[in-house]
């Protein structure tokens, strides 16, 4: 079992949450987050005044899935949030130990 983390932008929630679920990825968290990259901000222009902006708002999405589904939905990540621009954020793989639904106390696999 792995552990899906991506970064994307925001306006690419519904496209990655479309592409994961016809690759059949049941079940996903997003965080609001902020941060920067190689692109390292950027400045603005605000009523005349121009100011650094820092951190860049980010969406981060996790979502566990079985070994045989992880190149698949990392491969609908992949095509559903890039824009060919810098910014268009990153994607982690990590490894489960165990994975327990409350609920039933299912483990692992069966539990996803």
């Amino acid at each position: 079992m792995k552990l899906i983390t991506a970064i994307i932008r925001p306006f690419k929630l519904d496209d990655v949450r479309e592409a994961l679920a016809q690759v059949g990825v049941s079940g996903l968290t997003v965080t609001e987050v902020k941060g920067f990259g190689r692109q390292k901000g950027h400045t603005e222009l605000y009523r005349g005044a121009e100011y650094a902006v820092d951190f860049l708002p980010k969406l981060k999405i996790e979502t566990a899935v079985s070994d045989d589904h992880l190149d698949v939905a990392v491969e609908a990540i992949i095509n559903a949030a890039r824009t060919d621009k810098v910014g268009d954020g990153k994607i982690f793989v990590s490894t489960l130990d165990q994975v327990v639904r409350i609920r039933t106390g299912e483990l692992d696999d069966t539990a996803l």
